[in-house]
């Protein structure tokens, strides 16, 4: 069964849970992981992310969409496309939380964007307990999270839930996915720090083929690497 959580505060346990921050968590993860960083660690705030620091480590975040004071990055996508160290740690409101909790519950996470969206459901060819987790802004739904977790439900072409039919109805109204991240109120915090680049970048459809998978949670810190097998194959495995 497809199921969708629409924000990231209502999981529940799951083969495995997807989580979606378009704008732009899950975005910067895989385009870090698809660049060469070897592991993504996942903090739940600025002070945590700060205690991370290390020479081999990049600190990313952000404090209401500007770059957090200093930090090595922000939360961009293309600020990742050349990894100053083995590891990236990326400070985010919506994100972690979404992380932290489908990992409480699921035997799997993986994390989604457009930018991976083909090998996404690749990746969950075969698998029938399916919830897509969209982590939303601020603890209210977000339009880009949900069109995302429409496109992949009506991917997948399995049983689904009535929540799984309602964010298809969503994508399916937005003639592309520009127009749906666009729309959102998400877009509105990156203009006015003129971020429009990151609306446009994460608005690309499968550009890679990586799937970051959670592999640990070390205290309270989410640690993710690729994901090395299809989630139907280490299931029968």
């Amino acid at each position: 069964m497809i199921d969708v959580a629409f924000l990231g505060t209502d999981v529940r346990p799951a083969a495995v849970a997807v989580v979606i921050d378009v704008l732009r968590a899950t975005s910067t993860i895989t385009m870090a992981m698809a660049s060469g960083y070897e592991r993504v660690l996942v903090a739940g705030s600025i002070d945590a992310a700060n205690e991370l620091r290390s020479p081999r480590r990049t600190l990313a975040g952000e404090v209401r969409c500007a770059r957090a004071p200093g930090f090595d990055l922000g939360n961009s996508p293309e600020e990742t496309l050349e990894p100053r160290t083995p590891e990236l740690v990326l400070a985010t409101t919506n994100g972690a939380p979404a992380i932290v909790a489908s990992a409480a519950v699921a035997d799997e996470v993986i994390a989604a964007a457009l930018l991976n969206l083909d090998a996404v459901l690749a990746r969950l060819r075969g698998v029938d307990d399916v919830l897509l987790v969209c982590a939303g802004t601020d603890g209210r739904v977000s339009i880009e999270d949900v069109y995302l977790a429409g496109r992949l439900s009506a991917g997948l072409k399995r049983p689904r839930t009535d929540a799984a039919r309602i964010a298809e109805v969503v994508a399916a109204s937005y003639p592309t996915a520009r127009n749906a991240l666009e729309a959102s109120a998400g877009a509105v915090g990156l203009r006015r720090e003129g971020l429009e680049s990151d609306i446009t970048f994460c608005a690309q459809e499968s550009i890679v083929d990586s799937v970051p998978r959670l592999s640990a949670m070390v205290d309270g810190v989410a640690h993710l690497t690729i994901a090395e097998i299809p989630a139907a194959e280490a299931m029968t495995s």
